[in-house]
């Protein structure tokens, strides 16, 4: 797999159309940091590592508010083949502030309104609204 956070945001686009409760990723410390981030956001309920086995996984406890999802929209920008940067003064705020973007900075993965605070750019990960 070129794309681990394509296949994540893929996972969880087709899990929220499905109406599924829940779905599991296999682990990766970035995959987690999202998911930590989404959490904190409101898109998901829960997050857990489970161990399936002896491989580790993230189990994610999607969103429904009146049986629709708490994720409206998922959209990967930068990917292996071309690569987005912003600066801190560069990051885009999704649909007028209504949607996260998320970013890798060096102080982590961080969302835009986070990483425009802290005064920080980095690699422009993903919109979520």
């Amino acid at each position: 797999m070129n794309d681990p956070i394509a296949d994540m945001l893929t996972r969880l686009r087709n899990a929220t159309a499905a109406g599924q409760s829940s779905l599991t990723l296999p682990y990766s410390k970035l995959k987690s940091d999202i998911a930590k981030i989404l959490k904190k956001e409101g898109y998901i309920n829960e997050t857990e590592l489970v161990t399936d086995d002896g491989h580790q996984a993230i189990k994610i406890q999607t969103k429904f508010v009146n049986k629709t999802s708490a994720i409206s929209g998922l959209k990967r920008v930068s990917r292996p083949g071309l690569r987005r940067y912003v600066g801190a003064g560069e990051i885009p705020r999704v649909l007028g502030g209504m949607g996260i973007a998320v970013l890798s900075t060096s102080r982590g993965i961080l969302t835009g309104h986070e990483a425009r605070k802290q005064k920080v750019g980095g690699e422009l990960l993903a919109y979520i609204w």
